[in-house]
This record gives C-alpha cells, structure tokens and sequence, in this order.
C-alpha cells in the first residue's frame, strides 16, 4: 500500500481548510511492459494550485473531488522495466500529491546533472521558467530600463528580479516584511525594496522611480498592481503573471483603477500561461542553469518534512510564511 493526498472540497471564496484534502491509503501501482515506478522524493508547491482546486480558470483540466491533487514534484526510478530511464535516474514532472506513480517519462525531465534535485521544482522549475519568459518574452528589457516586481521574495519574482539585474536594469522589489525586503537589496542584488506591509506602496514607488517604470513585473494583483499602474513609463510594458491577492476572494477581483494609465503612457499589458510554451522549457532552463553555475543567480528553497506536511506547505504561500520555494522532502 502507498499514501496519496485526494482534493476533498473546493476552498472557493475562503482560506485553504484541512478538509479540502483526504490522506488515503491504496494500492501500489504496477509497471506494465515499456513503464517505470517512480518514487517521489520531493513535492513543489504554486500558487495555482489553489485555482485548480477550484477549477477556476479553465486552462488546465479540472481536478475532480477524489482525484489526486495536482502538482509538481521529483520523482527516483526505482523500477524500470525496459522504459526510458534506468533505476536511479531523478526525473521531474507533474507527479502529483502521491509516494509512488507508474510512467512511460511522458511530460518527466531529467533532473540537471550540477544541481540538486529538487532545483527542477524551484529556479529551473515552473517558477524559474515563468519568470524567463515574462521578463524576456513580455518585458522586453532593454539596458537602463526601470523595473519594479511584485512578490519579489518569491520563487518567481525573485528570479524574474535578478533576471532584470543581468540585463542591466534598475530593480525595485515589492515585498512583505523587513525579513524579505532585506534579502532582496542583499543577497539578491535589487537596488531597492518595498514593504507593502508598511503601506504607502504608491508614495514609496514614486520617490524610487521618479520617471516611472518601464516593465511592470506582477505576482500579486490588487493594490500594489495599482500602485504600479501608477508608476508607469511611457512605453511601458506590464508582465501579468499571477494574482496572489485573488486567491482568498473566490475569484471576484477589483479592476484597477489606474488602468487607464495604460493609455496615457502608450504602455502596454499582457497575461500569460508558462505551460503554453513547453516547447521551449529545455531552452530556458539551459539559460537559467548557467547564470546559477555562474553565481549570478541566488535562490531560496523552503523545505518541509513528510508526505503529511503538503496541505501546511501549500497554505504558507498564501499566509507569507515560506521563503523563497516552498517545496516538502517526502
């Protein structure tokens, strides 16, 4: 027998609750000719998970009460019977909340050879891969620029952050907490951090970029999403990447109020789906691979114990308490 971690109830309009999961026991699973067992040894925790738990959103298949809740993770072969890899390899992928799976390697990456493991379900991850393309693909930096990240703390905007320091621009992180901002300015190279905690995000932003931001680069939504709109450089170009700040409100979210600014700047804004672009994952973690190898890129991983631990682990991200990816070591 094996434990897996089945979605409950749908936690729509309100906080992650501990009856929105189920810890079941069922049977192994078993080969078949051309198939691996996989053992999974970490779980990755995103924000989207809680969307997908609630079916919002429409553009991944909908998880089902009883279902294995979704997610990343990395997973050993530990029984191979002529399939892709041999025992031993570390593959990642979309394992889900459960110890052991049977695959064929389908949608499973190797795990990179210099790095640890678990580096697949951080910066060479979905967060990793996110912020590569928003800021690249979207932002379109150019040497000079002045950007500003929302959630900078996080796996996503931390990465997406220091991408703009690479590129030559003036970083300004968004944060919660003295804690957070301080590692932004210290270890992770931003120029300047903001404490949404302390308020006056808009008075703050203003007096950092005089002249206003050209790549808008936001995690969270909301407010401090406003308090950019409001900042913006003519030419702007604003990198919707993720919504924190909807999560506890069951999707009903207030459109800023700065929008039109969009006009008035000739700025523009664009949303995005890192899953559209799998084709291109293999490149971009090379890129991203290199400038950690290189030093150039610092990331932070927050580890829980156990199998038991991933419902508390995927609550941190909605209360703060993480720093940096939240992942658990099954």
């Amino acid at each position: 027998m094996m434990r897996q971690w089945q979605l409950a109830d749908r936690p729509v309009g309100r906080a992650l609750a501990d009856g929105d999961f189920r810890l079941a026991d069922v049977p192994m699973p078993v080969a078949g000719e051309g198939e691996m067992l996989l053992a999974v040894r970490w779980l990755g925790f995103e924000p989207a998970q809680k969307g997908w738990m609630e079916n919002f959103g429409g553009y991944v298949a909908p998880i089902e009460l009883g279902d294995v809740m979704r997610g990343m993770g990395v997973a050993e072969v530990v029984e191979s019977r002529d399939g892709r890899w041999p025992v031993g390899t570390m593959v990642a992928g979309m394992t889900g909340w459960t110890e052991y799976l049977v695959s064929d390697g389908e949608g499973f990456d190797i795990c990179h050879p210099d790095l640890p493991p678990h580096a697949m379900l951080g910066v060479l991850g979905i967060p990793g891969l996110t912020a590569w393309h928003g800021f690249h693909a979207i932002g379109r930096p150019v040497a000079g620029d002045v950007v500003v990240v929302s959630g900078a703390a996080g796996a996503t905007g931390s990465v997406a952050g220091q991408l703009a320091k690479v590129a030559g621009c003036y970083v300004i992180g968004i944060a919660g907490g003295a804690e957070k901002c301080a590692w932004l300015t210290q270890e992770a190279g931003f120029d300047a951090a903001i404490d949404y905690r302390e308020g006056k995000v808009a008075a703050q932003l203003k007096a950092l970029a005089p002249k206003g931001c050209d790549i808008v680069y936001d995690n969270v939504g909301g407010v401090v999403l406003d308090a950019m709109l409001g900042r913006l450089a003519i030419g702007a170009r604003v990198v919707l990447c993720g919504g924190i700040s909807r999560y506890e409100q069951g999707g009903e979210i207030a459109g800023p109020g700065n929008y039109f600014n969009l006009i008035l700047r000739r700025a523009r804004m664009e949303g995005f789906i890192i899953l559209d672009e799998q084709p291109r994952w293999g490149a971009m973690r090379d890129r991203l691979a290199a400038l950690v190898l290189a030093g150039r890129l610092q990331w932070q991983v927050d580890e829980q114990q156990g199998f038991e631990a991933a419902p508390t682990a995927l609550a941190r991200l909605f209360t703060g308490a993480n720093r940096g990816k939240q992942i658990v070591k099954v």
